[in-house]
């Protein structure tokens, strides 16, 4: 039996960056597409969201199993882990803004928590009988564009509060024309939302595969396979990159000492912790520290020692 191995990138092309680091990059859509011959196989972005706004053209958008034909103008929502690709006509153009998930729903909770529903679900929202409501839109993604090759002082921050002042568009644009849900209606999706959910307020007690199939009310051997067809990976891998992305934040936003960071995520002790951090990430949480923080704190452009 062969099994689908879906694609992890940053961008699209672009080997994934580690999930912990909070970042958003700006795009037109041709830069990307064009060198591809305007197709983008399917991959998946584990750690960042992507808005894209076509302006011009056309194309094919498939999301998690489903596929929708999409005209100009329209917005399509792309959270993270969502498996999607594209077929676009040659004239297609419009911004597209890649970001790190977690931090702008960080943002988002605070400033306008009813917004988190929306960009955790995919979505496409035709702009065609909504030209008046959708003119703030440019002008927010060109305000992006300046901060994404700006760099300054605050700049990260700057770009994602413009980010999520373009997802309170998005909220309106959606009650003007009702979106389109790439796979509302997919049951297999919405049981995933669902897992997804539930490992989100669970993975700190490490509660067993059994546990999260009894509320969904399938098997076990139902919900790895569930995982593997929508995301690529089974279901003991979502859960441990929850764990292990969780893990890698604490490690580099906190000075929580090693057993500290053990009993937050529930593990047994700082030794079985070591052991599962190595095994998924190749390195102790102390080496995956002190390199981490000597990148984040190298010039642009430098590479860490070697060695470090």
């Amino acid at each position: 039996m062969t099994t689908r191995v879906i694609p992890n990138y940053a961008l699209y092309g672009v080997q994934a960056q580690p999930s912990w680091q909070s970042s958003f990059d700006f795009e037109w859509i041709p830069q990307r597409s064009r060198p591809y011959n305007w197709k983008i196989r399917p991959h998946k972005h584990d750690a960042f969201i992507q808005i894209l706004y076509l302006t011009h053209g056309s194309g094919e958008v498939s999301m998690d199993n489903a596929k929708v034909l999409v005209t100009a103008p329209c917005l399509l929502l792309i959270p993270a882990q969502t498996v999607h690709g594209f077929s676009f006509s040659e004239d297609v153009n419009g911004p597209v803004v890649t970001a790190a998930q977690r931090p702008l729903e960080s943002l988002v909770s605070v400033a306008m928590p009813e917004l988190l529903p929306l960009i955790r679900k995919p979505a496409i929202i035709s702009l065609v009988d909504a030209s008046r409501q959708a003119e703030a839109l440019m002008p927010l993604f060109l305000a992006i564009e300046r901060e994404a090759h700006l760099q300054a002082v605050g700049q990260v921050n700057a770009g994602m509060a413009l980010l999520a002042a373009v997802c309170v568009q998005v909220a309106r644009l959606s009650h003007v024309n009702e979106a389109t849900p790439m796979s509302g209606s997919s049951r297999r999706t919405l049981q995933i939302e669902k897992f997804r959910a539930l490992v989100n307020e669970d993975y700190k007690k490490h509660r067993p595969i059994t546990a999260y199939a009894d509320q969904l009310g399938i098997t076990p051997g139902q919900l790895s396979r569930l995982c593997r067809e929508v995301l690529g990976i089974s279901s003991l891998d979502v859960i441990n990159a929850r764990l292990v992305h969780e893990a890698q934040r604490e490690l580099i936003y906190t000075t929580n000492s090693i057993k500290q960071l053990a009993d937050s995520l529930g593990f047994a002790d700082e030794t079985y912790f070591g052991r599962f951090f190595r095994k998924h990430t190749g390195v102790s949480p102390r080496e995956f520290r002190a390199k981490a923080l000597e990148a984040m704190l190298l010039p642009e452009g430098a590479t860490p020692r070697p060695g470090a």
